[in-house]
């Protein structure tokens, strides 16, 4: 009867928690998803659009920090459900201005909304999985911002061809704001709020032992891991790369490749979708890669898979930038040939099919790490700073979607887009190699007993 009531409620919560992220992220996208139409009737800017994009993540950042580091003293199912209604409705009041200033200022709180999100979900994922389950739940649960990221642009530019953005905006809101109900009806913080004992997340089945060293340290001993912070500068550059790609590739494609709105929109799609088998690649095979070898004081067993998911992410961006061009080449370049019997199947040029195959390709390989990121700053950490761990990654790697913002669009203004994405390609492969020479360094933050190590 236990093991069916434990069945039942992770059912209910995980199904609630991730449509209600997808409400989430969908309300977290939808300007860049309806850019195009926006600008269609206001005139904007790339740096007026950098500022209100730059502004969201601001916010999102402070906010994510912030309940991260208050999850344990605050109830998760409240935070979720009051901050899914929260940018409900500022999306709906988002939808009845014009002005670029109330743009930033709305987007802003929509990023303060925004960060009460996904500490509640990873939270109820501690609370309510096996430690041995925690990685392969955590990619579940994630690739709810790539169903949303698949469908939304699909959705909202067909939409778009029959209802204004405004309207759009507006209904995308007034769903999310009526969600908020359901999950707070259906999530339950832990297990003892339904009766059924709280699974223990310390110890490993079957091994529990009353003489195992605790491994609680003080702040201080946290806050001057090397592993923290080469952890966190890397989640910077990786996150700040896919929110550059997933803000600006639509753009990219139809100012400086010549392929419509319709090509950009799937692109983002393709992207999306490539990023929902790479986060449960990620759980799935690094789960496997712990199970083998098991979680030391030196090196991490996901390392190897988060590293060549890194460099994936980097050669596709370069294949994106160089190979795809407005114009069409005299010679047929390899892929072409390639991608020939494709796309005589599916009726879909040779070129199109490219950019839907690199975008699959960039999101199988930035989403898998999204996800490693976060589990290896919580199972890394000392049991007394899980949250406080995973806020530090969560709040260094919005830094590096800010920066993908305002600072991204200014070199795109005064250079071109080909120009800021060779940067942040350049970027992104430097730091595969420096985090590749730092793989066996010491992970276990905190303070390590000289037994365990």
């Amino acid at each position: 009867m236990g093991a069916t009531g434990y069945g039942y409620y992770r059912t209910v919560i995980l199904i609630s928690m991730f449509l209600g992220y997808v409400l989430y992220y969908f309300n977290r996208k939808t300007f860049s998803f309806l850019m195009p139409s926006v600008m269609e009737e206001i005139e904007l800017g790339k740096e007026e659009l950098g500022l209100i994009t730059s502004s969201q993540t601001l916010a999102y950042a402070i906010s994510k920090f912030a309940s991260g580091v208050l999850s344990d003293q605050l109830s998760a199912r409240w935070l979720f459900s009051v901050g899914l209604f929260i940018i409900g409705g500022i999306n709906i009041i988002f939808s009845w201005s014009s002005s670029v200033m109330v743009f930033t200022g709305l987007w802003f709180l929509n990023g303060l909304g925004q960060g009460c999100g996904w500490p509640p979900c990873a939270m109820v994922l501690r609370k309510w999985f096996e430690p041995s389950q925690f990685g392969t739940w955590w990619a579940v649960l994630s690739c709810s911002m790539n169903l949303a990221g698949s469908l939304g642009p699909i959705v909202t530019t067909a939409l778009a061809e029959y209802y204004s953005w405004r309207t759009i905006v507006s209904v995308s809101g007034g769903v999310c704001m009526g969600f908020a109900f359901v999950c707070l009806l259906l999530v339950k913080n832990e297990p003892s709020d339904v009766g059924l004992p709280n699974i223990q997340s310390g110890t490993k089945k079957g091994k529990g032992n009353k003489n195992t060293p605790n491994d609680e340290s003080t702040l201080k001993e946290f806050l001057l891991s090397p592993y923290l912070w080469v952890l966190s500068m890397s989640y910077l550059v990786v996150f700040g790369v896919k929110i550059a790609c997933t803000d600006w590739g639509q753009l990219f494609l139809m100012q400086e490749k010549g392929q419509s709105a319709m090509m950009g929109s799937s692109y983002m799609s393709a992207l999306e979708v490539g990023g929902f088998a790479g986060s449960i690649a990620a759980g799935l095979l690094s789960d496997r890669a712990v199970a083998r070898h098991g979680l030391g004081t030196h090196g991490n067993p996901r390392h190897g898979l988060l590293l060549t998911m890194m460099a994936g992410m980097t050669v596709s961006m370069y294949l994106f930038r160089v190979t795809i061009t407005a114009e069409i080449p005299k010679d047929d370049p390899l892929w072409v040939t390639a991608l020939h019997p494709v796309s005589v199947l599916t009726g879909l040029s040779e070129k199109e099919i490219w950019i839907l195959t690199l975008g699959a390709a960039f999101g199988f390989s930035s989403y898998g790490p999204i996800a490693l990121f976060g589990v290896i700053a919580n199972e890394s950490a000392p049991s007394n700073y899980c949250g406080m761990s995973h806020a530090i990654v969560a709040l260094m790697a919005n830094v590096g979607a800010f920066l993908a913002g305002l600072p991204f669009s200014a070199i795109a203004k005064h250079y071109s887009w080909d120009t800021a994405f060779w940067v942040a390609e350049v970027i992104c492969a430097l730091t595969t190699v420096c985090f590749f020479l730092l793989r066996d360094m010491r992970t276990k933050m905190g303070r390590v007993h000289k037994k365990t190590d």
